[in-house]
């Protein structure tokens, strides 16, 4: 055996009353991945992690991160999957420092992953491009995120994968920060008709905090409100060679891939 992936990390819609939903799965599954792995002679793990890893506090100054930072789990207001995904990671790290021997570690970092689906069955940050193609937001409220195409993610997984330079490194997989009103301008300039009851009016900031005092969901956002939030991938490009595609590409594929398999 040479490579190991391990992408399987749970996501869930709804935040879980108990955190331990979330983070157990995760910790436990990284540790039994990476001990099976090392067991077997793996030349390279490869772990998807997140850029929920990798951030400072929500709700704090605008600012770029990059793979020098690590989350604080301990931190208050940090959600479950923050929690999970940081204390994964660094099981992973832990691991591999005390137990790998001749097996080496990767991890790549993602922002929200978009891009073309291959069925109805699809992940929250897609349903995104989805609600709002099908006129189920009543607005844009002003939040904005960095985006990375699953495409351009599979390939910086396989150069993590193959590189030798990639051995007990972090990678950030991000592309173009927009905001929620960017996404849809392009919609509706790269879909025309097709993007009609993509919403065209803001959602006042007031609104989604006051959703947020009924839905705990939704005000995890609160924090994200305004911010610019994003994150540098230049040690992919310059150790690996990644190149992120356009978003404007990244969206209407993602679009057209809804609309071909009938989610909207």
């Amino acid at each position: 055996m040479r490579y190991v992936l391990h992408v399987a990390s749970p996501v869930l819609v709804r935040a879980p009353k108990d955190p331990d939903e979330l983070i157990g799965p995760a910790r436990d599954g990284a540790a039994r991945v990476m001990r099976a792995a090392i067991r077997a002679g793996a030349e390279r793990v490869v772990m998807t992690s997140s850029v929920a890893a990798a951030s400072r506090r929500v709700g704090g100054p605008d600012c770029e991160c990059d793979e020098t930072v690590w989350t604080d789990p301990d931190a208050p207001g940090v959600d479950a999957y923050t929690r999970s995904k940081t204390i994964a990671e660094r099981t992973a790290w832990e691991i591999i420092g005390a137990e790998g021997g001749a097996t080496t570690l990767a991890v790549v970092n993602p922002s929200v992953i978009l891009g073309p689906v291959l069925g109805r069955d699809f992940s929250p940050s897609i349903g995104l491009v989805q609600r709002l193609l099908a006129g189920k937001v009543p607005g844009l409220p002003c939040l904005g995120f960095d985006f990375v195409d699953v495409r351009d993610l599979a390939d910086l997984h396989l150069r993590a994968m193959t590189s030798p330079a990639a051995a007990g490194r972090r990678f950030i997989g991000a592309g173009e920060f927009a905001w929620i009103a960017d996404i849809a301008g392009i919609l509706k300039a790269r879909l025309g008709l097709e993007a009609a009851k993509v919403p065209t009016r803001a959602l006042p900031d007031f609104v989604l905090r006051l959703v947020g005092l009924f839905d705990r969901d939704l005000g995890a956002m609160n924090g994200y409100l305004g911010h610019r939030y994003t994150y540098s991938s230049a040690k992919a490009q310059s150790v690996l060679g990644w190149k992120a595609r356009s978003l404007e590409e990244t969206i209407a594929d993602c679009a057209r891939s809804l609309i071909a398999v009938g989610a909207v």
